[in-house]
């Protein structure tokens, strides 16, 4: 008797998630299961044209500043607007931002722009440097796939000049190839390289305008 009212009640919690179009991330066992964020080739790595390599010297990247709640190594997703929850048997190998960080080197050193791209810390001074805030990588179950969104303002600074060329927020939502950690952490690989080309076209575009304000 007890066993079959416990099925049933659990058969109806189904049912209910089921009906409401409810989506919950999986969780295959209890094992602890460790992920790095990868950056993806693009098409839109290369420098622009016309631009000579190295020309702007020594460009110094900052590790990147999380977002609140986004600081530490666990997997973060989301159920529900404004609300932050985080897997407990998935998590990355690092914080976010200090992954993200030889992405974003890497990724600023393909273009060609400069004479090197230095992470921090270091003793060099650099010509440029780049300062990143508001880091947030987060899996949303919000709709069906869900989504990886990774976020992040970047300001870009002449260093020699004392000045801001220019500040930006950077966005991009892909859609995980299945509902779970791994999936989640797919699509943020995708979104990550996603924004590191846009952050390059921009950073090019603030290079070529820098007589302006801002860019």
């Amino acid at each position: 008797m007890l066993r079959s009212r416990v099925t049933g009640w659990v058969g109806l919690v189904l049912a209910v998630y089921t009906a409401s179009g409810c989506v919950l991330p999986r969780s295959e066992d209890s094992a602890v299961r460790t992920f790095v964020l990868m950056r993806e080739e693009t098409d839109r790595q290369a420098a622009p044209a016309g631009a000579p390599a190295g020309m702007h010297g020594v460009l110094v990247v900052a590790v990147p500043q999380a977002a609140p709640g986004f600081e530490q190594p666990r997997i973060a997703y989301l159920r529900r607007p404004s609300e932050v929850s985080y897997y407990a048997n998935h998590v990355w190998a690092d914080s976010p931002s200090r992954m993200v960080l030889p992405l974003l080197v890497r990724s600023l050193d393909t273009t060609g722009l400069w004479r090197t791209v230095v992470p921090m810390p270091t003793g060099i001074k650099g010509d440029y440097q780049l300062d990143l805030s508001g880091l947030v990588v987060q899996q949303e179950f919000l709709q069906q796939p869900s989504r990886s969104r990774v976020q992040v303002r970047a300001h870009l600074v002449d260093v020699k000049a004392q000045r801001v060329l220019g500040a930006r927020n950077f966005e991009a939502l892909e859609p995980a190839p299945s509902e779970d950690a791994y999936g989640g952490v797919l699509a943020a690989d995708r979104a990550v390289a996603t924004v590191l080309a846009t952050m390059n076209e921009w950073i090019a575009s603030c290079l070529r305008g820098s007589g302006r304000e801002t860019c």
